[in-house]
């Protein structure tokens, strides 16, 4: 959800179009890998692809994006952590790489301690806002206008639990009434957001586009539309700074005297025999693919690298269209299958009634109206009616028909999903990604984590 420049405070550049139609291809494959949670009677199978971004004027930018699979995490074969980190401004990529080794240490050490166990989205805020407090601190980064999104994953036995600060995305894939629903594990903290936009505004903030900060537009009015020019900013004041399109950030120091914030919201789920998939993704993604729309195409491929690699290159081809570059890219994508069953969990059911009870969602500010759910799925609707149709096929038509299954997954494998409930288009619609592209980068490996002694973050 940011500008052509990177989320930061400078408007969309003119001349949008199809970027000449180069496209991804030939960047390597996606990763994939397993593990058990023998805890809860399950087993992992995920795969993890990172895709640069195109940027014609900054043929050697580098990727900002980072992401991290970190199985058996802290000793515990229970525990497994994904992460996407989705970097902004000059220094980006050095904020993300930052948060990518600082989190996962600060989270283990809640771990040793018990509190990661005892209560998960109070270990969570601790990680994410004592990591931002060390990326202050850091002589080596300089967020002083930079930061990163933060999104992770917690595996935890029966329960999974999602942390997320900025404008990445989590969601699941949960099979009921016959089908594959999306359902939403984060809420993006853009100023869209009628209790963000209060909280910011709150603390100072004035809440804009670029064309209202330039008197092209009513600086009092609030009628944004997703995907329709510039999106609503967070400003000072008195200043053309920070320009922020999301509203909690990693990094940023000149924005948090604007309520910009590294205070996470945590959602926990128990996973149910429903749950199928979870999605963990930069907004690379989800600029112009709904929940939905991801989760339709994950639930077309048995094998998550292929699914990887169709949403990678749809997300890669709608860039294109709307823009003249294409964002960083990076996704992971989880399946959760029974450990005594060669399908997913639920593959023995047709249908399943509950999308999983929810065990707790930690919301920030008490006084600030609390975001609904049914407002993040109306704004990817709005965002999804947006996209135009095509000659390859658009989002909008797939969503008709990728509704469950493709005849391929394990799910009508194992018989139980009537032919009547089959998408008519599965099998062509696969046959064309596949084609495609398949060869994309994948990303680095976690590395060692680096002991700090930092102070504690102050509000």
């Amino acid at each position: 959800m940011g500008c052509a420049q990177g989320k930061c405070c400078l408007p969309r550049p003119p001349g949008r179009g199809s970027g000449g139609g180069r496209g991804p291809g030939g960047h390597g494959g996606a990763a994939l890998g397993r593990a058990d949670v023998p805890g809860a009677g399950l087993v992992l199978e995920y795969a993890t692809l990172a895709v640069a971004g195109l940027y014609p004027d900054s043929p050697g930018r580098e990727s900002q994006d980072a992401h991290l699979v970190a199985t058996r995490f802290a000793g515990d074969p229970d525990l497994h952590l994904f992460a996407v980190f989705d970097g902004h401004g000059a220094a980006g990529a050095a904020c993300a790489g930052f948060a990518r080794e600082a989190l996962p240490r600060l989270l283990a050490a809640a771990a040793g301690a018990g509190s990661l166990a005892a209560d998960p989205a109070a270990a969570f805020r601790e990680a994410m806002m004592g990591a931002n407090a060390e990326m202050h601190a850091a002589a080596g980064v300089d967020d002083s206008m930079s930061g990163t999104t933060a999104v992770a994953a917690l595996v935890a036995g029966g329960a999974l639990h999602v942390a997320n600060v900025g404008d990445s995305r989590a969601v699941a894939g949960v099979w009921r009434a016959g089908r594959v629903i999306a359902e939403d594990l984060s809420w993006d903290q853009t100023p869209f957001r009628a209790d963000e936009r209060a909280r910011v505004k709150a603390c100072g903030a004035r809440v804009m586009s670029v064309e209202q900060v330039e008197g092209m537009r009513d600086p009092e009015s609030e009628g944004w539309v997703p995907d329709e020019g510039d999106p609503p900013r967070v400003w000072a004041r008195d200043g053309l700074y920070p320009g922020t399109a999301f509203t909690r950030s990693l990094g940023d120091l000149a924005a948090e005297a604007v309520g910009v914030i590294a205070e996470p919201e945590v959602k926990s789920v128990e996973i149910t025999p429903a749950h199928l998939f979870f999605v963990v993704a930069s907004d690379g993604v989800f600029e112009f693919l709904s929940s939905q729309e991801v989760v339709d195409m994950v639930a077309m491929y048995q094998d998550p690298r292929d699914a990887c690699s169709a949403i990678a290159a749809e997300s890669y081809k709608l860039w294109l269209e709307h823009e003249n570059r294409t964002d960083d890219i990076t996704i992971i994508i989880v399946h959760i299958r029974d450990s005594e069953n060669s399908g997913p969990a639920g593959s023995d059911k047709v249908d399943f009634g509950s999308t999983g009870a929810s065990i707790a969602v930690h919301t920030i500010q008490s006084e600030i109206p609390v975001f609904v759910p049914s407002e993040a799925s109306h704004l990817n609707r709005c965002a999804a009616t947006e996209i135009q149709s095509s000659s390859s096929g658009s989002p909008t038509e797939r969503s008709l028909s990728c509704v469950v299954p493709s005849p391929t997954h394990p799910l009508l494998a194992h018989g139980r999903i009537s032919d009547a409930s089959k998408p008519v288009q599965s099998e062509q619609a696969a046959s064309q990604r596949v084609q495609s592209w398949h060869q994309v980068h994948s990303g680095t490996e976690l590395e060692r984590p680096v002991q700090r002694s930092i102070p504690p973050a102050s509000c």
